[in-house]
């Protein structure tokens, strides 16, 4: 099962009293500035739960599967990534590994 906005909406409503549409549109908000700093090329740090930060990926040769004797080239582009925070990381490694 994933976390979605909604849950999160919800839980906090009835955590907080707040009526669920404020909630919404703080949340939302939140995650616009989030995406609008990354746009930029900021680093978005929130402390005790990670980093957001844009990265370039080199220009590389790809493979196409289906016909592997042709090269495809990828350019450079920017990317979005996470590293999590102290406490993250020390929650998500308590977790047993997943089977299969």
């Amino acid at each position: 099962m994933a976390l979605t906005k909604r849950h999160l909406v919800v839980r906090i409503g009835e955590e907080t009293g707040l009526i669920q549409q404020q909630v919404l549109e703080v949340i939302q908000k939140t995650l616009d500035y989030i995406s609008e700093a990354l746009a930029k090329g900021e680093t978005v740090e929130l402390r005790n739960f990670g980093v957001f930060e844009v990265k370039t990926r080199k220009a590389r040769i790809g493979r196409n599967p289906k016909s592997p004797e042709a090269d495809v080239p990828i350019p450079a582009r920017s990317v979005v990534k996470f590293k999590a925070g102290k406490e993250m990381r020390e929650a998500v490694i308590k977790l047993p590994p997943a089977k299969g």
